[in-house]
């Protein structure tokens, strides 16, 4: 499942990161999120979600959180 389609309010775990771009893939790797760590959907909004990866909150946009599968 994608994280853009994940229920707010649950924690998943990052099963991969699946974009075509080396420069995304990094930045979300810097961010903390990466295979086997756990992410957590605090809230959905339509553009997006807020997450939280270790110990930041992160505003992601459908774009980013559709690359996210967990």
């Amino acid at each position: 499942m994608r994280l853009s389609d994940a229920n707010a309010g649950e924690t998943y775990a990052v099963k991969d990161v699946v974009t075509g771009d080396q420069e995304m893939e990094a930045f979300l790797f810097r961010l903390g999120c990466y295979s086997g760590e756990p992410i957590t959907v605090i809230s959905k909004r339509r553009n997006g979600c807020v997450v939280a990866i270790k110990d930041g909150r992160y505003n992601l946009d459908k774009y980013i959180s559709s690359a996210i599968i967990v």
